[in-house]
């Protein structure tokens, strides 16, 4: 097994589900975790006996004098090794702790315990988005904490654009192949996890990008820029012969005073540009480095599918890895933190050094500077795309869906919430075309008409976005998702709940304008206001949808919206869930029926909470 984390042997044959393959490896980083821990620990007891030792011999050497000082060699030379050793393991036994944390949140995903473990991805959260909100997207337990395992921003927010807008069937398409081949590699994901560590804190995507992309301090081509460029070493060669010259030849101090003289007028005119360059390359150089790590990791890899195989390539820039060139800027930041050095400032002001040093990282950034966004944008896909095979893994029987060209299309069999365990999931199957567009679902409280919407658009999300279904199968064509589930009013905006509703219907009817057919998912359709204006308000949005191409479900508790199906017939049909009264406990089934709902639980259920009724 290769990756960053290694030394516990891998049997030959790896267990057969995740859950086994997670426990086993989870149990090997927490062995090598106590291993590290114990040798760490032998490290420190050796490290106070060689002290000890060390103590013993020099007075052997300064009191008896039986010993030569040489004596004292020994045990220092050991102890610097064990100060080595002792970081390294150190280091190594963080890192198994860090494997384990990753197998840990593995093994919550695939027990239904990861809720506040992952990145939640609120930020995402948008009020005006058609869906994000309603169908629980972003947010603590919600469908992003559940997928996301990226550890840079570039990574969350790539995810995040794929979930919040649908893809090109080519792109999904390239995608379905790209995780296909990413789902097996859970070393890589592992890995890219132990780096992410500090990552997650660092990088800031867009700072980045705009350092590698601003223009450059000094321009090139000739002029004074470029006589003060080729002079700068030149005088600081000879700013330090001079002073060699006054120090070991005594020619005295004048040339010396004239070479520093000299140096120190042609630099003056460069010193705002000089601390520019400085300034802004001292706060990218962490985020840089930090990119690196990353980089190097996915430098490793090999792909075939096209997607990946292009992505691997856009990391190269010239033919070389872009591990080696932030590299190469990282030593040049690490010379210009030695003029902070006492000893050395003041050779630094005689040598140009910072101007020096200057020149270089802009030379650095006018050949590799416009790279760093391209390096950015295909780590944060290589990032989203590990998630989702992450995902796809652990989900085993979750099937890619069919993208067709042709629609409004989406037919599901066996429908499921990726939110809700197996265990306790009541799959549907639901058919929605050009002949059929939309099904006016009906039913008592809580016998999961709102988690039917959630069902569906949380597949058309995840269908969209490149992933696996949570259904037996699903075939769609490409959609413009709106839902209208969690409209709330608004005391600061002063806008009531009715308004709120209209509003977003607005746009989701504005939708249908777009260059993809529209699929809305409307939770209790205008229950806001009397049920004489429902009606008619209900029936006017529900065919001005259908007639421009739209397709999707509404839920309503006011049975007489059903009729709103007579109207639309062919292209409309009722559904319904149904409850039942046990013994005085409400139960369901959550199995969606054909037809109208012929009973409401409303009375018997505030019965049941001790209303007299």
């Amino acid at each position: 097994m290769e990756g960053i984390l290694r030394g516990v042997p891998t049997p030959m044959t790896e267990p057969s589900s995740p859950h086994e393959i997670y426990s086993r490896r989870l149990g090997e980083r927490r062995e090598a975790t106590r291993l590290h821990a114990r040798t760490e620990a032998a490290i420190s007891n050796t490290r106070l006996v060689v002290a000890v030792a060390f103590v013993l011999l020099l007075w052997l050497a300064l009191g008896p004098q039986v010993l030569s000082l040489a004596w004292l060699i020994l045990p220092l030379a050991a102890f610097v090794a064990l100060v080595v050793m002792h970081e390294r393991v150190i280091q190594a036994r963080r890192k198994s702790e860090r494997a384990a944390a990753f197998y840990e949140r593995g093994l919550a995903r695939l027990e239904h315990r990861w809720v506040g473990q992952g990145e939640t991805g609120e930020r995402f959260l948008a009020g005006d988005h058609l869906f994000s909100g309603d169908l629980d997207l972003f947010g603590r337990g919600s469908l992003f904490e559940l997928i996301s395992t990226a550890r840079t921003r570039s990574g969350e927010e790539t995810l995040a654009a794929w979930m919040r807008a649908p893809s090109p069937p080519a792109e999904v398409r390239a995608r379905h192949q790209a995780v296909s081949e990413l789902m097996g590699r859970i070393d890589l994901r592992e890995d890219l996890f132990l780096l992410g560590a500090d990552i997650r804190a660092g990088i800031e995507p867009d700072l980045l990008a705009a350092w590698g992309a601003e223009p450059g301090v000094f321009p090139a081509g000739g002029g004074s820029l470029g006589s003060i460029r080729f002079a700068a070493p030149v005088l600081a060669m000879l700013t330090m012969a001079a002073l060699a010259g006054w120090g070991f030849a005594g020619i005295g101090p004048v040339p010396f005073a004239a070479a520093a003289l000299l140096a120190a007028v042609t630099a003056w005119p460069l010193r705002s540009r000089v601390s520019h360059v400085i300034g802004a390359v001292e706060r990218a150089a962490r985020d840089l480095e930090l990119l690196s790590a990353v980089l190097e990791r996915l430098e490793r890899e090999r792909f075939t599918s096209p997607r990946l195989a292009a992505l691997r390539a856009t990391l190269d820039t010239e033919g070389v890895p872009p591990s080696r060139r932030i590299h190469r800027l990282r030593r040049l930041v690490e010379l210009l933190d030695a003029r902070r050095n006492q000893l050395f400032s003041p050779f630094a002001y005689l040598l140009l050094w910072s101007t020096q040093l200057a020149f270089a990282i802009e030379t650095w950034r006018s050949v590799s500077g416009q790279a760093v966004s391209r390096w950015l944008a295909a780590v944060g896909e290589l990032e989203a795309l590990c998630s989702l095979a992450g995902y796809a893994w652990e989900n085993p029987s979750d099937p890619f869906p069919e993208i067709v060209e042709e629609g409004p299309c989406f037919t599901g069999e066996g429908l499921g919430h990726p939110l809700i365990p197996s265990e306790r999931c009541v799959r549907n199957s639901i058919s929605l075309n050009a002949d059929l567009r939309v099904l006016v679902v009906s039913g008592s409280n809580m016998s999961g008409k709102s988690t039917l919407l959630r069902t569906v658009g949380v597949n058309a999300v995840l269908a969209m976005a490149g992933a696996p279904v949570r259904a037996a199968g699903l075939r769609l064509s490409p959609l413009a998702v709106g839902a209208s589930l969690t409209i709330h009013d608004s005391l600061q905006t002063g806008t009531s709940r009715f308004y709120a509703e209209i509003t977003r219907l607005r746009q989701i009817m504005d939708l249908t304008d777009g260059s993809l057919p529209a699929l809305f998912l409307i939770d209790e359709v205008l229950h806001g206001t009397n049920s004489h204006d429902r009606r008619i308000g209900a029936e006017a949005v529900v065919r001005g949808l259908v007639e421009r191409g739209a397709v999707g479900l509404v839920t309503t508790h006011d049975l007489a919206l059903s009729h709103i199906v007579e109207t639309l017939a062919p292209r409309a049909a009722n559904v319904h869930f149904e409850d039942h009264l046990q013994d005085g406990m409400m139960t369901f089934d959550y199995i969606m029926r054909p037809g109208v709902v012929k009973k409401s639980n409303a009375l018997e259920l505030m019965r049941a909470v001790g209303l007299d009724v």
